[in-house]
């Protein structure tokens, strides 16, 4: 099960951290969308759009259904509670270190300026 799951976040992440696909993930969130209608918002190939849908297709971001020569594409069933879930957990974490790390900071504060008040006296 967790294999399953790393496997999905892995897709999912990878599908993410590209510009373009992020900017399919958004015009896909208003409308429905062509290939071919997505490749000339994007400014680029048929091909290059094609590769893009499919990475996002694969995470199950992105469905496609074929008409007749038209392919178009649509946003997935799948939500990215996962993914925000993975996230949510990190960012605790890092929350956590930054406010040690802030305590440590405040405490190196106050002692330098208690060191500082005794070499005045």
């Amino acid at each position: 099960m967790v294999q399953c799951n790393e496997t999905r976040l892995d897709a999912s992440f990878a599908a993410l951290s590209d510009a373009t696909r992020r900017g399919v993930l958004e015009q896909l969130s208003r409308a429905d969308a062509s290939i071919t209608d997505l490749a000339g918002k994007f400014h680029m190939t048929l091909t290059g759009m094609k590769k893009h849908v499919g990475v996002l297709e694969r995470a199950a971001l992105v469905t496609t259904e074929k008409a007749g020569r038209v392919r178009t594409c649509r946003l997935g069933m799948r939500a990215l509670e996962e993914e925000a879930a993975w996230i949510e957990r990190h960012r605790q974490l890092w929350s956590a270190r930054f406010d040690a790390l802030d305590k440590i900071v405040e405490h190196l504060k106050s002692k330098e300026k208690a060191d500082a008040r005794r070499k005045r006296r």
